[in-house]
C-alpha cells in the first residue's frame, strides 16, 4: 500500500470519528440526554480509535520504509516526496478539529456533571430539613445528610 493511500485511509478513518463526535455533541447540547445513544456512540468510538492506531502504525511503518524518520518532520517530508502534501495537510487539520470537538464535548460534559451535581444537593439539602429522613448505604437513618462532592 503506498503512502497516499494510507493518508486516504487515514483521512477517512478520521472523519468517521469527526462524525461521530459532532454526533455526540449534538446529543449532549439536547434538554435530555439519551444514555443508551451515548454509550452507543462511544463503542463506535472506541472502534474506530483502533481502527486510526492500526492505519497510523502502517503509515510510519511505510514512511520509515521509504527512509523517513519516525516524527512529524519526516511524515512531511514523506508526504512531499510522495506528491501528497494535499492529503497530509488534510489529515492534519482534521486531526486539529477531532482535537477541538473531543474538548468541547469534555467540557460539556463536566457542565452536565456539574449541574447534576448541584441538583443532588440540593435535593439533599432539601430532605434533610424536612421530615423525610436520609438512609446511609448501610440502612441506617442519617441525622445529617452528606452532600456529594463533584470532584469525587
Amino acid at each position: 500500500m503506498s503512502l497516499r493511500q494510507h493518508l486516504t485511509e487515514q483521512v477517512e478513518r478520521l472523519g468517521q470519528l469527526q462524525a461521530l463526535l459532532e454526533q455526540e455533541q449534538r446529543l449532549l447540547g439536547d434538554g435530555k440526554i439519551d444514555g443508551e445513544k451515548l454509550k452507543s456512540l462511544a463503542e463506535q468510538k472506541h472502534v474506530i480509535q483502533q481502527n486510526i492506531e492500526s492505519s497510523e502504525s502502517k503509515r510510519r511503518a511505510a514512511q520509515q520504509k521509504l527512509g523517513f524518520s519516525n516524527d512529524a518532520a519526516g511524515a512531511r517530508k514523506a508526504a512531499e516526496q510522495a506528491s501528497c502534501t494535499d492529503i497530509w495537510q488534510q489529515l492534519l487539520e482534521r486531526t486539529q478539529r477531532i482535537a477541538q470537538l473531543n474538548s468541547l464535548n469534555g467540557e460539556l460534559i463536566q457542565h452536565r456533571l456539574h449541574h447534576n451535581q448541584q441538583m443532588l444537593n440540593i435535593l439533599r439539602d432539601a430532605a434533610g430539613s424536612g421530615s423525610a429522613a436520609m438512609y446511609g448505604a448501610d440502612g441506617s437513618q442519617e441525622s445529617t445528610p452528606q452532600r456529594l462532592n463533584s470532584k469525587a
